[in-house]
């Protein structure tokens, strides 16, 4: 889960971090939660399962990676900070080809930023965090990279694009060759025998 991977990274990197997706059972989410509610401190990594029916009164940011399935996604997960009258602020990452999403939202208050310029030193170390993530936690991560980018309609019509866009995910976080998959997951997708997918 790509979730995961990015709690594993910012645990590497000694941030206080913590992880909710729908992987944990609801017991250990709803601890999660309720440290949340109450740390001054605390990064909370989420899947979208906090992205509605959730309280987060005092979130000041939420940062979202990647591409939202649709403008009510993107809505619903900014939707946790600024409550109650208080100021929150939202940072959208999308990679380049994903920009197109921005069309969907132009009538909201939204301004592009210029890529900040990253100290080599963070740069080195963000690197070998990634390093240090155990490959397992790669290897999952692709494969939910590449289910949720399968089912998404900007990405899913053109496989050929869409497994050279997954191999250059599985670059950016260290993986050399990207990871088999298993062949009934690969049916359940759809991309039996699309050129480029490795199956196990």
């Amino acid at each position: 889960m790509v979730t995961r991977l990015v709690a594993e990274v910012l645990s590497q990197l000694k941030l206080n971090i913590r992880e909710i997706h729908s992987r944990k059972t609801q017991s250990a989410r709803t601890k999660v939660s309720d440290e949340f509610r109450k740390s001054k401190g605390l990064i909370l990594v989420s899947s979208d399962v906090s992205a509605r029916g959730v309280d987060y009164p005092d979130v000041t940011l939420v940062m979202q990676v990647g591409l939202p399935a649709d403008r009510e996604q993107y809505i619903h997960r900014l939707g946790r900070t600024g409550r109650k009258g208080k100021e929150g602020q939202g940072i959208l990452l999308l990679a380049p080809w994903e920009m197109h999403f921005l069309s969907t939202v132009n009538d909201l208050s939204i301004s592009e930023a210029a890529t900040p310029s990253v100290d080599s030193s963070i740069q080195a170390a963000v690197k070998d965090a990634v390093r240090r993530v155990e490959m397992k936690s790669k290897e999952s991560a692709y494969q939910a990279w590449l289910g949720y980018y399968n089912s998404h309609k900007a990405t899913n019509r053109d496989k050929a694009r869409l497994v050279m866009l997954a191999e250059e995910f599985s670059q950016s976080i260290g993986l050399a060759v990207p990871p088999a998959i298993p062949k009934q997951i690969l049916r359940k997708m759809g991309l039996s025998n699309v050129p480029g997918l490795r199956s196990s």
